[in-house]
């Protein structure tokens, strides 16, 4: 049993770790904060003084704003939504014992390890282009008109391209809590004559409740940020302006550094309120 002593022992050891990520999250966010009260415009003489929640009322009132936000949901609850789907088919696919075992999974996992712009780059060059793409050849083998992915269904494509990036890492964790579970459960109810569906829905899936919900806390921290794949393929046009690519439109493209910052507090505000939200809805599963 830990002494009074130790304890405190422990605290004075982590608190130099403790101190520097505080600082290392205050710093940006007290800075930010301070610019969005500021109208700073670099290339028209800097700090041209304080603007109040000016800078908050136009971020919140522009036409970019409310399709940025939608845009934002849109991604992430579709991107959920297939990983979740099909990392469970995949997990439960990847645990029946098979030929060359290790290597399937190696392969399946691969694709959380390439950089984001990289596989934007290939989807959209080998897979999406119009004329030369797989897709294209694809829909012209069938007689069908080749789709202009990025214009046509931006949102669509960019769903597809982060959840390529992002099922490996859902199907890790779910097949890493599908192998913990008690093959004694599914013996006992095979020998009861019960279907696999019904094993499925009674046994598989509630034992996985915890791991989807570690799935999706995890996936939507870093979803609420995505920009690279916007930014390699469709510029924010399209409707794909999410809102961290609409603050980066506001920051570096306008230089209008006070109404980017008042962009990235909604950020902030938009990312905790999501948090709070799945911790109370969905983190339950993790006290069970």
């Amino acid at each position: 049993m830990a002494t009074q002593h130790s304890r405190s022992a422990a605290r004075l050891m982590m608190a130099p770790a403790v101190i520097l990520l505080l600082g290392w999250m205050l710093v940006p966010l007290t800075m930010t904060l301070y610019f969005s009260f500021k109208k700073y415009l670099p290339l028209r003489g800097g700090d041209l003084g304080w603007a109040g929640f000016d800078n908050y009322v136009r971020f919140v009132t522009s036409s970019a704003f409310w399709p940025s936000v939608q845009a934002t949901l849109v991604i992430v609850g579709g991107v959920l939504l297939i990983t979740v789907a099909l990392g469970i088919v995949l997990a439960l696919l990847l645990d029946q014992p098979m030929w060359g075992q290790g290597v399937v999974r190696i392969l399946v996992i691969a694709p959380f390890f390439v950089m984001p712009t990289v596989s934007a780059l290939v989807w959209k060059n080998m897979f999406m282009d119009p004329v030369n793409g797989l897709f294209a050849h694809l829909w012209a083998f069938f007689g069908a008109q080749p789709i202009e992915w990025l214009s046509q269904a931006s949102l669509a494509s960019i769903i597809l391209i982060v959840s390529w990036q992002w099922l490996p890492f859902a199907t890790l964790i779910l097949l890493t809590a599908i192998q913990s579970l008690d093959s004694e459960q599914l013996e006992a109810s095979e020998m009861d004559g019960a279907p696999p569906l019904s094993r499925f829905m009674w046994i598989i899936l509630p034992h996985l409740a915890r791991a989807i919900t570690i799935v999706v806390l995890i996936q939507t921290i870093f979803l609420l940020s995505i920009f690279a794949e916007i930014f390699v393929t469709t510029g924010g046009a399209f409707g794909s302006r999410t809102l961290t690519y609409l603050i980066y439109q506001r920051v570096l493209e306008s230089l209008n550094v006070g109404l980017g910052s008042a962009g990235g507090i909604y950020a902030v505000i938009l990312a905790n309120i999501i948090a709070i939200f799945l911790m109370r809805i969905v983190g339950k599963n993790l006290d069970a």
